[in-house]
């Protein structure tokens, strides 16, 4: 299993360095071959070494194939060309929390339909227009943060109509710099924009009733509390950086400091925190509950405390906007205590093999994040050093713990070296689509 799910991420690895995505039909056929040659080997091969070698090959063909699928879904979800800089009336859910900048805010939407603002007069037909599911726009209107909110507070779960135009995602490709339209691609944006001067915008619904709304609208509510909280407070953006995920809070002289000093990573919240809070929980739960004679007979305190690690880690996630880094940290604790709950963490390289697995299936594009490399080079170096440090007594543990930083030193060295290298920006075969570049 394990060479299989390494073959796998360099299978997804691999698609993510192509310079042009594979043409649909040529995906498929590469997959089904690999499915065949598989079912093949398992049924009629005569030796396990050729089957093993066989299985592995098919793994990496279908981690290829699969993060080509998930790409070209992406690239389809994308703003028709023909519809760049024409008036288009979208209405839609506000789906991320409000970003207030000088004269402005900027907020995604969730896109329900779309229709010319003004269609050719030739037709008659309701020219009703394609646009992607979610779009990132600003509004440029000439309010301060303080005014907007006063006089028209936009908030997250709400119904608008909007008079925009839009674009599709551009953005320089540098080497070794931050890659924008990929991370906006990874993000499921197919097209920024922003709200015309011409039309009104009109609010339609003052929430509406979904799980993410939802979840938006109570980070929304906290973000406020603590700005009301901390009114003079210059450390208040970090606090809420922190607690909800909101990074632009920051006072970007604070986040230049932090970025010199080389400690911008902790405003993030990544897998340190997910896996803090999801410690923390579990032995709380752990240590309360082997107090309880009755509630150990009914389950062990092992199985509760992975139970309420979990659930910890995914309130936190979703307190901070369920943001990608904390995402695959999410899925790493669940497959751990998945594996602790069935009694199955007897190997450690399995447990951290299924997490991968587990990760490259929901989001092909973390293999182009820095964090994903340093999440699990970390804790195969922490595994690595510390086989034997809980067998140390007395002083010898400052030995094992120094051991153990060295280790996660070195381990990191290479891909932090590789940290700025962002992956190669693909295309769609046909000449007629536009390149991401």
């Amino acid at each position: 299993m394990r060479l299989e799910v390494l073959a796998f991420a360099a299978g997804v690895w691999l698609l993510q360095r192509a310079a042009v995505l594979p043409a649909p039909a040529a995906l498929g056929m590469a997959a089904l071959v690999a499915i065949a040659a598989w079912v093949w080997a398992r049924l009629f091969a005569g030796g396990r070494s050729l089957a093993r070698v066989i299985g592995v090959a098919t793994a990496g063909v279908l981690g290829w194939s699969w993060a080509a699928g998930h790409a070209h879904i992406r690239m389809a979800d994308r703003l028709d060309p023909a519809l760049e800089g024409r008036d288009v009336v979208v209405t839609g859910v506000v789906a991320s929390l409000p970003q207030p900048f000088e004269r402005g805010v900027r907020f995604e939407l969730d896109a329900e339909r779309a229709a010319l603002a003004h269609p050719p007069p030739e037709s008659a037909k309701v020219h009703s227009a394609r646009v992607p599911r979610r779009i990132l726009l600003a509004w440029y209107n000439g309010l301060t943060p303080e005014e907007f909110q006063a006089v028209v507070p936009l908030r997250s779960g709400e119904r608008w109509a909007f008079p925009v135009r839009l674009r599709q995602p551009h953005g320089p490709v540098n080497p070794h710099g931050f890659d924008y339209e990929a991370s906006l691609l990874e993000r499921g944006i197919g097209a920024t924009g922003y709200v015309a001067a011409r039309g009104e915008p009109r609010r339609l619904a003052a929430l509406v009733a979904r799980p993410a709304y939802l979840v938006e609208r109570l980070r929304e509510g906290l973000r406020e509390k603590f700005w009301d909280a901390l009114p003079d407070h210059r450390y208040a953006g970090v606090v809420i950086a922190l607690a909800i995920g909101d990074q632009r809070a920051i006072d970007r002289q604070d986040w230049q400091t932090f970025t010199r000093t080389g400690v911008n990573h902790l405003m993030s919240i990544s897998g340190l925190h997910v896996t803090m809070v999801a410690g923390l929980a579990a032995l709380a739960v752990f240590g309360l509950w082997r107090r309880s004679a009755r509630l150990a007979l009914r389950l062990p305190a092992h199985k509760a405390a992975a139970a309420a690690g979990f659930a910890a880690a995914f309130a936190y996630c979703l307190l901070a906007g369920f943001a990608i880094p904390a995402q695959r940290t999410l899925y790493m604790v669940g497959v751990a205590a998945a594996a602790l709950w069935l009694d199955r963490l007897g190997s450690t390289s399995r447990v951290l093999c299924a997490a991968l697995a587990l990760v490259l299936l929901l989001d092909p594009w973390a293999v182009n994040s820095p964090g994903f490399w340093l999440s699990f080079g970390a804790v195969v170096a922490i595994f690595y050093a510390g086989a034997g440090a809980a067998t140390t007594r007395g002083a010898r543990w400052l030995l094992a713990w120094g051991r153990m930083q060295w280790a996660v030193t070195i381990g990191l060295a290479p891909p932090c070296s590789r940290c700025s290298s962002r992956s190669r920006s693909y295309r769609l075969p046909r000449t007629r689509s536009r390149s991401r570049r």
